[in-house]
């Protein structure tokens, strides 16, 4: 099924067989990508959503040099640029990370959905609420986190959100960011980055090797970072 991992273990009406089986055929194609692709531009008309089944995708501004800011990193099961549905178009750009697996959902399928499936509609509707969550504690952790407290947080809200998927046993998932993207993400150097990662490993909380991330103590993690996860709205 396309989209087990948007109906797992979030806070979501009871939907019927029927629900999901609209909402699977509402699939116009399923593609796979390459590492670093572009697959939505700023400011361009958009007619179809993204749903990512595998891999890493962010959202990202550029500002007047072409310096890149992350304004959101995306796991299986989000839907990407749901929000570009009743707005037309994009703000930003959208990238993938790593290889991935993507869903593309027509925007005249998606208008079908909301017509004819009331409680499709509120689960659509819940993922955008939560994107806006998830911006918001971005905005927290830019402004009033220290740097290592912000690369922490980051950490913390990927696990979160890879263990509801179950790519994640609260210890161990892989991780194709490099030290750039998460600067970006942090808004620090790379060089930063990787103090702040060693800094990380010296307190024996969490490391980074070879595209995977091990972490020694969530708790610690968690608490260092002043990280709540119920903005995730994730059950379980």
């Amino acid at each position: 099924m396309i989209f087990a991992d948007f109906l797992r273990n979030r806070r979501r009406e009871q939907l019927s067989a029927s629900d999901l089986a609209a909402l699977e055929d509402s699939v116009w194609d399923v593609q796979k990508t390459r590492a670093r692709q572009l697959i939505a531009h700023a400011r361009q008309p958009i007619r179809m959503s993204t749903y990512l089944m595998e891999g890493f995708i962010c959202r990202y501004m550029d500002d007047r040099n072409g310096l890149r800011q992350l304004v959101a990193v995306h796991v299986p099961g989000d839907f990407v640029d749901l929000h570009g549905y009743p707005l037309g178009r994009l703000d930003h750009d959208v990238a993938t990370l790593g290889a991935c697996k993507i869903a593309l959902v027509p925007h005249e399928r998606l208008d079908r959905l909301l017509v004819e499936r009331p409680n499709l509609t509120k689960l659509l509707w819940f993922s955008t609420l939560l994107d806006a969550a998830m911006h918001r504690e971005w905005i927290f952790r830019l402004g009033r986190l220290d740097a290592v407290a912000r690369v922490a947080h980051f950490f913390c809200e990927i696990e979160a959100k890879l263990r509801a998927v179950g790519l994640s046993d609260g210890q161990h998932f892989a991780f194709p960011l490099t030290q750039a993207d998460l600067g970006e993400a942090c808004g620090m150097t790379s060089v930063h980055i990787n103090r702040m990662l060693r800094e990380l490993r010296e307190r024996n909380l969490m490391q980074v090797q070879r595209n995977r991330v091990t972490i020694s103590d969530l708790s610690a993690l968690r608490r260092l970072s002043d990280y709540d996860p119920s903005y995730l709205f994730i059950e379980g």
